[in-house]
């Protein structure tokens, strides 16, 4: 069974999987907010995911951020919509200044790195690697 990540936004949600295995964190895609669930009864049709891994945006201080009550309000749906499949917070402080910087090491052009849905699939990936990585311990 895969793990599932997501890097909510109220304009694009980035989503991230492992592999069967659960060894690899592979960026999947980015979808519109309104057609998250769509995706996900079509993904589940095929796939399946054992915990749903959500990225809890927080200030420095460690305090939810302005755009946490989203995120929250997003993962009451999926608990309530997907009962069978656990879901996990995880800080995701940082996560999109780590994606940018991915990506600029990477080698891509200046204009493939500004794609706003490219930084939230990899944003997601970080998410989801962070949690497997926090799990093995």
């Amino acid at each position: 069974m895969r793990l599932m990540a997501f890097d909510y936004g109220t304009k694009r949600i980035g989503v991230a999987v492992t592999d069967p295995m659960q060894i690899i964190a592979t960026a999947l895609t980015t979808v519109h907010p309104q057609d998250i669930w769509t995706f996900l009864t079509d993904y589940l049709q095929t796939e399946q995911i054992e915990t749903f891994v959500v990225g809890k945006p927080r200030q420095l201080d460690g305090s939810d951020s302005e755009s946490a009550s989203h995120v929250v309000g997003f993962m009451r749906k999926l608990k309530k919509t997907y009962p069978a499949v656990p879901v996990v917070e995880i800080d995701e402080r940082f996560t999109s200044k780590m994606a940018s910087a991915a990506i600029a090491q990477s080698g891509k052009k200046k204009k493939d790195r500004q794609q706003k849905g490219l930084i939230d699939t990899v944003s997601a990936t970080i998410i989801l690697q962070s949690y497997m990585d926090r799990r093995s311990f």
